[in-house]
C-alpha cells in the first residue's frame, strides 16, 4: 500500500483525468486462459468492474482499451460497456497509445493506463495516471502512481473507477 502521501499525489492526478485505458489479461480479467474441449480460449471478466467502467463514462471519461492480445470476448465485453477505444494485439503498446492520442487530438496529460506487465510500462512512462494490480511484475508496481488492493478480473477495475472518481470529489 502505498504511503499517505503518495495517495495525495495518486488521487491528484487522478483528478485530472479525461482518459482511462485498461490492459485486459491480468487486469480486466485474472490473467488466465481457459480453453473449453475444442481448444477454443475463454476469458472471464468481473462484473463489478462493468459497473465502475459504466460510472467513470458517466461521469464523462472515455475508457479504452490497450491490450497486446487479440480476443472476440475482449472485442464483445468492450462493445457491452460502450468503450471509447479498442486495440487489441498492441505489439508496442506505446506506439498504440500514440496514435489513439494523435487520432482523437488529446495530451497525455489528460490520460491514466492501468496495466500490470512490462509492455504497461511503454504507456505508464507517458501518462499522468497509473495504476496496476497487486500481482503485478514488480517493475510495474515500482512505477504505478497507485495499485488496487484487489486481483486482476477480482474488481481491481471497479477498484481503480472508484479511486478516480473519488479524487474528482
Amino acid at each position: 500500500m502505498p504511503a499517505r502521501s503518495d495517495l495525495s499525489e495518486a488521487a491528484r492526478r487522478a483528478k485530472a483525468l479525461r482518459w482511462m485505458f485498461f490492459d485486459v489479461d491480468g487486469v480486466m480479467t485474472d490473467g488466465s486462459l481457459y480453453y473449453d474441449a475444442n481448444g477454443e480460449s475463454m476469458k472471464r471478466f468481473s462484473v463489478l468492474d462493468g459497473h465502475g467502467l459504466k460510472a467513470l463514462k458517466h461521469a464523462g471519461i472515455r475508457i479504452g482499451i490497450l491490450s497486446g492480445r487479440s480476443h472476440p470476448a475482449t472485442a464483445a465485453r468492450a462493445r457491452e460497456l460502450g468503450f471509447d477505444v479498442v486495440i487489441q494485439g498492441a505489439e508496442h503498446k506505446g506506439a498504440a497509445f500514440d496514435q489513439v492520442m494523435a487520432d482523437f487530438s488529446i495530451s497525455a496529460a489528460e490520460c491514466g493506463h492501468m496495466g500490470d506487465d512490462l509492455p504497461d510500462l511503454e504507456i505508464f512512462s507517458r501518462v499522468h495516471f497509473s495504476a496496476t494490480v497487486p500481482q503485478a511484475a514488480s517493475a510495474v508496481l515500482a512505477a504505478a502512481h497507485w495499485v488496487s488492493q484487489r486481483a486482476g478480473g477480482s474488481g481491481a477495475v471497479r477498484d481503480c473507477c472508484d479511486f478516480i472518481l473519488q479524487a474528482r470529489q
